[in-house]
């Protein structure tokens, strides 16, 4: 009886510690191919399309490209570039129009770099154009952007330090992780600071559920995966009342350079890339958070490993697009064609 009993509690808290495995499982299916396989692409979605944007050629210059995907019709649309050829963006949307903050920029002169930037935009998807918004505060690149009710939270990023005489990021110079948090208001194109991020940040993820902010993952002490850590840190920021709750549950794999999009309550994060002094990687993760639950659940790998990629939920699908296989830093650029979309269950 004792052996059945002890059984029966094992058996009890095995269940509950695999619980976030359990959750009914979609599927990976494959769609159409990206025209224009890039790294560093950024993706949103309005009026049930999916829109992927930026790309980095070798060199660190920035593509500025524009796409549309039609799901109805699995094609793909070129647009018109973006008005300012930059890297690192930040997107959201809001209310059918595309919001863009922030970024990096090559220098005018000597060699390549990373100048930070604090131009804003509005893209207007409909008439595929673009309008020039009031700028940040704070000239950042990899930022997150999340719109929650009618306001848009612009969080974390990577600069060089205040008072700084650096004129650019790069790996071998002084420069940091940001906490910044600059709210903007469409309404009256004005700014204003918020409460900072407990865990500055840049290359994160985020996505906003019942009014709330989640950022997710990311990089710390740099904005290059060479000299900088990957963190699983979740933060909650609560815009209502300009704080920054308890630290969630980890993600399971810590990573940055990731894509995702919000469906039914969760967050969904897959890709990324890490670095030790014995690996360079990319991941094929796609991890859920489940903000209610406090709990993440692993779900099956997307089919191609890769970072910088372009990721949003258009109907019940999470569109995963291009991205470079090889982690940063070799030289070597694998940019995949791949679009894979993840088959999402439940209620949205």
């Amino acid at each position: 009886m004792i052996v059945s009993i002890r059984s029966f509690v094992i058996a009890i808290a095995l269940g509950m510690a695999f619980a976030g495995f359990a959750q009914a499982q979609g599927k990976w299916v494959k769609l159409a191919p990206f025209p224009e396989p890039a790294e560093e692409l950024l993706g949103a979605s309005a009026g049930g399309k999916l829109y992927v944007f930026c790309g980095l050629a070798p060199a660190w210059k920035p593509i500025g490209m524009v796409y549309e995907y039609d799901p109805a019709t699995d094609k793909w649309t070129k647009k018109n570039n973006m008005p300012l050829l930059s890297h690192h963006v930040a997107f959201t949307e809001m209310h059918g129009k595309i919001y863009a903050f922030g970024g990096f920029v090559p220098p005018t002169a000597g060699q390549p770099a990373w100048v930070p930037i604090n131009n804003a935009w509005e893209y207007d998807p409909a008439a595929d154009t673009w309008k020039a918004l009031a700028p940040m505060p704070t000239k950042r690149g990899s930022p997150v952007a999340v719109a929650v009710g009618d306001k848009i939270y612009v969080i974390g990023g990577a600069a060089m330090a205040p008072g700084s005489s650096e004129p650019s990021v790069l790996p071998t110079r002084p420069h940091l992780a940001l906490s910044t948090v600059e709210e903007y208001d469409p309404a009256t194109n004005t700014w204003r600071a918020r409460t900072p991020m407990p865990t500055p940040r840049n290359h994160a993820t985020a996505g906003a559920i019942n009014g709330k902010v989640y950022v997710v993952g990311g990089r710390i002490g740099a904005a290059f995966i060479g000299v900088a850590s990957n963190t699983d840190v979740t933060e909650e920021y609560d815009p209502a009342s300009d704080t920054w709750g308890a630290v969630r549950a980890r993600m399971p794999s810590p990573r940055s350079a990731t894509a995702s999009g919000v469906y039914g309550g969760r967050i969904y994060v897959s890709g990324g890339e890490g670095q030790t002094t014995q690996s360079m990687m990319t991941f094929r993760a796609l991890e859920a958070f489940d903000p209610a639950a406090n709990r993440w659940t692993v779900l099956p790998s997307m089919p191609v490993s890769r970072h910088g990629l372009a990721g949003a939920v258009v109907g019940n699908r999470l569109h995963m697009v291009s991205g470079d296989v090889q982690s940063a830093g070799t030289g070597v650029h694998v940019h995949t064609e791949s679009h894979d979309a993840y088959e999402l269950e439940g209620p949205k």
